[in-house]
């Protein structure tokens, strides 16, 4: 499995249907294993920095989010994942992985834009894992247009129903369930740092979440909860083939260190802003984007 960690690796060129499923991709993402010096793998070492915590995961069916709910569980953690009706195939590969780990994996799928349906994750989560540690935002759509004259409104509307809306909500209704110790972590993307213009609106609701990370951090820090960020760049997910053209694809591995990342490459930042680890940090962004300095 050497290549995918080499500079120069280009992912393959195929077009999937939104929202795209990690089972149909002709190279899989790489969710537990991490590159070595020589750029092979080495199996993600895991060291009890999550033992018993509980997580709420958004988009935990695939990519990142699948990324993140098996290192959590390496680590300790049981979790409920969160994803699209139509992502139960990869929703259900996830849950046997986690479960093979040795951990709990609890699965709904429900649509996020509606405030309700956050509502229903928190009591799901309060119902099937007794209780809530660890938030994580994850979950996004975007859609690839040149021009404003192009950009529907339907479309704007629906990036940020999905996109940001849902963090704000999830983050409401699962506050009150959590402690001095509790964490939030958003997905953010290196784009709203560059100004990506083929991708307004996405870019637009990625920056919100930055300013929504750092507001709720100083209103819950004080608390012993802290909300973190991370910031990834170029990764290969379900997301770019079921969303980019052609011409985005072929120069995605385009960014100082010379390929695209894997999920598993984010993934442990997110263990990290989780745990102890990081209990100095809050209100702040980890960017795991393939050497794209941002100053953000």
């Amino acid at each position: 499995m050497a290549s995918q960690f080499q500079p120069g690796h280009r992912v393959p060129i195929q077009h999937l249907e939104k929202p795209g499923l990690q089972g149909d991709l002709k190279e899989a993402p790489v969710s537990t294993h991490l590159p070595t010096e020589d750029g092979g793998y080495q199996l993600y070492k895991a060291a009890g920095k999550l033992d018993g915590k509980r997580a709420i995961i958004t988009g935990g069916d695939s990519g990142i989010g699948r990324a993140i709910a098996l290192l959590f569980a390496m680590e300790g953690a049981s979790s409920l994942i969160v994803y699209l009706p139509e992502e139960e195939k990869d929703a259900q590969e996830t849950k046997k992985q986690v479960q093979e780990i040795g951990r709990e994996c609890h699965c709904l799928a429900i649509d996020l834009r509606k405030k309700e349906n956050c509502k229903k994750v928190i009591d799901v989560a309060l119902k099937s894992l007794s209780g809530i540690d660890i938030l994580v935002n994850n979950a996004a759509f975007q859609h690839m247009l040149s021009d404003i004259s192009e950009l529907s409104e339907d479309q704007w509307e629906r990036t940020f129903d999905t996109n940001i809306h849902p963090f704000f909500y999830l983050s409401k209704y699962a506050l009150p369930h959590m402690k001095r110790g509790s964490t939030i972590i958003n997905c953010s993307s290196v784009n709203h740092y560059i100004g990506r213009p083929d991708l307004l609106d996405y870019t637009s609701t990625k920056g919100a979440i930055v300013a929504f990370t750092r507001g709720l951090s100083n209103q819950q820090v004080g608390k012993g909860i802290r909300v973190n960020c991370v910031c990834p760049g170029p990764i290969w997910t379900p997301l770019i083939p079921s969303t980019m053209h052609t011409s985005a694809m072929e120069q995605f591995h385009v960014v100082p260190i010379g390929r695209p990342g894997q999920p598993s490459e984010v993934a442990t930042c997110f263990v990290f802003l989780a745990s102890q680890d990081s209990s100095f940090m809050s209100g702040q962004c980890l960017h795991p984007n393939g050497g794209v300095v941002v100053n953000g």
